[in-house]
């Protein structure tokens, strides 16, 4: 009986050690069939610099070829303005590996035209020019000039990656002039507001979802009283230097498919605002935007957008969240009122109508619904009846795939609400 137990006590540990050293060797043998990155061209980028755009990619020559990052960098690539498109593949030969990217570039250099109505609907204009991919090295420069009664320029320059893969500078001036109205004591009166700006924001990639914008803004503003109501309580000029220091956090987890989008992104925005005057404080701002985008079948995109924003609570005509048609709700007119919080759902479905090479006609029904808290109100004012707005509508867009941004946009809203407008709204890009 012991000789037999110590035939297959041997046995087994014969098995046992075929079993470890069977591991071992196979466990090498996918170590060594690990393929390194020999080689990572790129296939046509006509304008831009290849350099630039390796620099971007986290998969790197002599580095360990990872399917996983690769798809991770087409994605990356597809959100710089200057691609609209790309793809890769990779050639395998003696244990290394070369890696072709295949990008479709966007045309960059975007003329600005646009007509709109003032608050006392005269109509203005505004024109400019933006270069997306200034030297072929995914830099932003532009500039504008706009006339509504009253003139109005700015120029900006953005270089995401300056100083590495992960560090850049966003630099900008503005001076802006429009009538505004400001509202207190169920009254309101119609201001001359200008801003002047200088910013400068260091711009900063942590990882491939994950970045930030911080920075400091030296303004001054100026309002003059125009015609309306007045109140002592409310200047009729001012004029005062402020300081804005800000942060941007944003997560996005968004993947482009020309038109279509697919993921979510969540991008928080906070300020603190220094100024020196009796009727208006220091106070703190911030708003958060939160985004889903869904593919539904091969035509359609549902999108949705949800803004929840508060500031220092301050009982003062100058509150900063605004209630207009370009902003928030479509159809609800030009800054018709002014609030120290907002609660803003936009939500549409978007339908490929047409398409054919470079041209897409898009259509889609929204619904936008908001709400406010009046100056030196409660957060009970959110759910105030008379503070909620609802619009609901339909629209069309008039896309250029090949040239990036290209979207003119045409939106119908029609007022839900008691005491509702109805309008259209114009624009160039999507409205969120």
């Amino acid at each position: 009986m012991k000789v037999v137990n110590e035939k297959y006590k041997n046995e087994y540990l014969f098995f046992l050690k075929t079993i470890i050293l069977a591991t071992f060797w196979l466990s090498v043998n996918c170590y060594s069939q690990e393929k390194s990155i020999e080689k990572i061209t790129f296939s046509g980028a006509k304008k831009t610099k290849a350099h630039v755009l390796k620099k971007i990619l986290k998969s790197k020559e002599n580095k360990v070829l990872d399917s996983i990052v690769l798809n991770e960098d087409m994605i990356r690539l597809k959100r710089l303005p200057a691609i609209s498109n790309a793809y890769f593949k990779v050639l395998f030969s003696e244990g290394k590996c070369n890696v072709i990217v295949t990008v479709e570039e966007n045309f960059t250099i975007i003329p600005e035209v646009n007509f709109h109505k003032t608050i006392n609907q005269k109509l203005a204009y505004r024109i400019g020019v933006g270069e997306y991919n200034f030297l072929g090295r995914n830099m932003t420069l532009g500039g504008f000039y706009q006339y509504n009664g009253f003139d109005s320029y700015g120029i900006n320059f953005r270089a995401p990656t300056l100083f590495s893969a992960k560090w850049g500078v966003l630099l900008s001036h503005q001076n802006w002039t429009s009538e505004e109205p400001l509202y207190f004591d169920s009254e309101s009166a119609n201001y001359k507001y200008q801003n002047i700006s200088y910013e400068a924001l260091a711009l900063y990639q942590h990882n491939f979802k994950n970045q930030f914008q911080f920075g400091i803004n030296f303004f001054k503003e100026k309002y003059n009283y125009l015609n309306g109501s007045t109140s002592s309580d409310v200047p009729t000029e001012l004029n005062v230097d402020k300081k804005l220091l800000k942060l941007i956090y944003t997560f996005d987890d968004l993947d482009y498919n020309y038109q279509y989008i697919n993921g979510l992104k969540n991008e928080f925005h906070g300020q603190y605002v220094t100024s020196e005057n009796e009727y208006q404080n220091d106070f703190l701002i911030f708003w958060n935007d939160f985004f889903y985008f869904k593919r539904v079948g091969k035509k359609g995109n549902w999108a949705n957008r949800l803004r929840f924003g508060l500031s220092s609570n301050d009982d003062t005509p100058f509150a900063p969240f605004a209630l207009d048609n370009n902003l928030n709700l479509r159809g609800v007119g030009i800054l018709v009122d002014r609030g120290t919080g907002s609660v803003v759902l936009n939500s549409e479905y978007r339908y490929t109508l047409y398409e054919k090479k470079w041209f897409v006609l898009q259509g889609n029904i929204f619904t936008d619904v908001g709400t406010w808290r009046k100056p030196g109100g409660a957060l009970s004012d959110f759910v105030d009846s008379d503070n909620v707005r609802m619009y609901s509508g339909i629209g069309l867009r008039f896309i250029n795939k090949k040239i990036f941004n290209a979207i003119f946009r045409i939106d119908y809203g029609h007022g839900l609400t008691k005491n509702a407008s109805k309008g259209l709204v114009f624009g160039i890009g999507q409205y969120f």
